[in-house]
């Protein structure tokens, strides 16, 4: 399959950046290394650095040959193999590994890897001189994707909207105002302000339209609109001089009324560039369309800028939409299309975009539940660069290509998830910091710092909330069905995630990195998963693992069919996050200590009631979560919670930041019960402490 190269490059570079950070750190931490090991170490940074750079630029040109294409694909399953070996070293001195490391000495390791990198260094001159002499290619979509909304005069379910905007820019008020419209791609941000900007603009004595893009710079606004829209002449000297041209098109405005249209906004610095050549009053307007609501809520300082967040069709209006395009003949459906033209409605989620494009493809097709099931079936590789709705992928791609690349890692992970499966924010933020892609900064926790990256992700519109907690935060998350089409497209690609979903099983072909089971039963004690990072099981039926998950970092398999604990867990030392949420085991291992690493270990909703002493030798846990709860009805209020009986040195584990729920028994000592309350001063780090008493 073809694939973006912006697309390709990036998360290739990003693979390498992460990686780097891991090289930083594990020459930190280890010290007592060699010196030959530590130079091995070093020049492997030099050289991944070089690479790094090179892929960030090759992100940003376009039309690469596939040579190339192939070249970054070596890059980046390299640096997995390198980030592998420092993982398996930067485990504990225990005996296991001790073994482990006489049998495989670092610096031979080290040394396959140069020789590995060595190859790809043979191509990688060739690709700079190719790179340097390409142009650069608008991060943007083709210019027709961009333009097309300025001439659609069809504006199907934003009757209220285009009310509310235009009722407010006519509104007279002595200041000068700024509404963003905010949403995600697609979603008619465009459209609809359009449709304002031509029932009002003949109400002010200057009218613009500019078109920003990411392709666009602070002084190319200002040039366009003292060139293209005031007809102003300006010398070679001055278009490089950002403030006299600010002071000249100030000078320009002053005493007008004007209204004034930024389209597709990406940089808040173009923004406030443009915003210091406006003056105020005289009840002008501004109106900037953008999907990035970081940027408009950074820039919200006054009653003097709003932001107007514009919504998904309604069900009856995506409906009506989709009659017009699909059936643009006759208006209704033709019979037997009702139910799949229902799925196909389904999976645009009201995003008017995807409901324009499938509609004019499926115009040209024959009226048969064959052909319309078979293209909704199809719509994912539809969507690649390829296929019929490729269009549709470059609009949604554009907003994963502006991400920073640790942002692209925590975005992709939502290819894990079922469609519609609504995700726990804690959940998701623990495991992004499992995985590693969280990046501490001084004074936070890693917590708070991942719950920041879910904010920005909310806020570009690419993760949605689909319901919120009593504090006002989202309690679970999810992406548009279109949006999971894209990634899944990218994941795949790139080896980011292997999704199973149901046939025949299946042999992996591949070395997936991480490997996510959405059907019935599944077995994979036979297959060669010594690459697996991250596993996770969605179906209730049997899933059988077995020892051949030697770098597994996170197991989730919440939901499976489960009575008692595998013994093959213990065994992943480099394990970080276990979730046996919702099975039915009863009781877990003394050999659990053997997972010095574990972040987390959530046995909430099974029947453990009991943690053994060997978890106090997980010094790592962050968060220790093992309770149910008992059917609501004829349950006296305090019985509600079940907990576990904790080991007396429970607050020995200072990392923990949650805790639930502890048992409280009335006939405990009371001794113990205070030497335990005592003991919470040592817990610097908790921010959750459950507690319930015993039946």
């Amino acid at each position: 399959m073809g694939m973006d190269p912006e697309i390709v490059g990036g998360i290739a570079g990003g693979a390498v950046s992460y990686l780097l950070l891991k090289l930083d750190a594990f020459a930190t931490r280890e010290l007592n290394l060699k010196e030959k090991i530590n130079r091995a170490l070093h020049n492997l940074g030099i050289e991944l650095r070089s690479i790094e750079a090179l892929l960030r630029d090759a992100a940003s040109k376009k039309d690469p040959d596939h040579q190339f294409t192939d070249w970054i694909q070596k890059v980046r399953d390299q640096a997995y193999a390198i980030e592998d070996v420092l993982d398996l070293f930067g485990l504990d001195q225990d005996t296991a590994w001790r073994r482990f490391k006489r049998r495989h000495p670092i610096n031979d390791l080290i040394k396959n890897t140069e020789e590995s990198l060595q190859k790809i260094q043979q191509t990688k001159k060739r690709y700079q001189d190719m790179t340097s002499t390409r142009i650069y290619s608008s991060s943007n979509t083709d210019l027709h994707l961009r333009v097309a909304p300025l001439f659609n005069d069809t504006v199907v379910g934003f009757e209220g909207p285009t009310e509310k905007l235009r009722s407010w820019a006519l509104k007279k008020k002595q200041r000068a105002e700024v509404m963003f419209v905010v949403g995600m791609a697609g979603l008619g941000k465009t459209t609809l302000v359009r449709s304002v900007y031509e029932k009002v603009k003949h109400h002010f004595n200057r009218h613009v339209w500019i078109i920003a893009s990411k392709s666009k710079t602070k002084l190319d606004i200002l040039l366009t609109l003292l060139v293209e829209e005031f007809g102003c002449t300006i010398t070679q000297q001055a278009t490089a001089d950002v403030v006299a041209l600010t002071q000249k098109l100030r000078q320009l405005l002053l005493n007008q009324r004007y209204v004034i249209v930024l389209d597709d906004l990406w940089a808040k610095e173009v923004w406030e560039s443009v915003r210091l050549a406006l003056p105020d009053g005289n009840n002008s307007k501004i109106i900037i369309t953008t999907r990035r609501g970081d940027i408009a809520n950074s820039c919200r300082d006054g009653d003097s800028i709003d932001i107007h967040k514009l919504q998904p069709l309604s069900p009856e209006s995506a409906e009506q939409l989709f009659h017009q395009k699909a059936f643009s003949r006759n208006g209704r459906y033709p019979s037997g299309l009702e139910e799949v033209s229902k799925s196909i409605l389904q999976k645009c989620d009201g995003l008017p975009l995807g409901i324009i494009e499938i509609g004019r493809l499926l115009s040209n097709k024959r009226p048969t539940k064959k052909e319309w099931k078979a293209l909704c079936d199809s719509l994912e590789s539809e969507l690649r660069s390829t296929g019929e709705l490729s269009d549709v992928m470059k609009v949604l791609s554009a907003s994963y290509n502006d991400l920073p690349y640790h942002l692209k890692y925590c975005f992709l992970y939502m290819s894990i998830f079922p469609e519609n499966y609504p995700v726990k924010r804690r959940r998701l933020v623990r495991l992004w910091i499992a995985e590693g892609f969280v990046i501490e900064k001084r004074g936070k926790t890693l917590e708070e710092v991942g719950e920041e990256y879910l904010v920005e992700l909310i806020d570009r519109n690419l993760i949605k909330e689909n319901e919120l907690d009593f504090d006002g935060l989202p309690k679970s998350v999810g992406v548009h069905s279109l949006m999971l089409m894209m990634i899944l497209s990218i994941s795949h690609e790139e080896n980011f995630c292997t999704v199973c979903t149901g046939g025949a099983p299946r042999n992996l072909t591949e070395k997936p990195r991480r490997l996510s089971i959405q059907e019935q039963d599944f077995e994979v004690s036979d297959q060669d998963l010594s690459r697996v990072r991250s596993f996770f099981s969605f179906g209730k039926g049997k899933v059988k693992i077995g020892s051949n998950f030697k770098l597994l970092k996170v197991l989730d398999m919440q939901g499976t069919s489960m009575e008692e604990f595998p013994n093959v867990i213990t065994d992943l030392l480099l394990l970080r996050y276990l979730s046996l949420r919702n099975t039915n085991i009863k009781t877990i291992p003394r050999s659990l200590s053997d997972l010095r690493h574990l972040e987390t270990l959530d046995l909430k909703q099974t029947l453990v009631t009991e943690v053994p002493k060997a978890v106090l030798q997980l010094q790592k846990l962050r968060h220790l979560l093992v309770y149910r709860y008992n059917d609501m009805e004829g349950v006296p209020p305090f019985d509600i919670v079940q907990g576990f009986k904790a080991p007396k040195k429970i607050t020995g584990l200072n990392n923990l930041q949650k805790l639930s729920f502890v048992k409280a028994s009335v006939q405990t000592r009371l001794s113990r019960q205070l030497r335990m309350i005592q003991g919470l001063e040592n817990l610097t780090q908790l921010r959750k402490l459950g507690c319930c008493r015993t039946s």
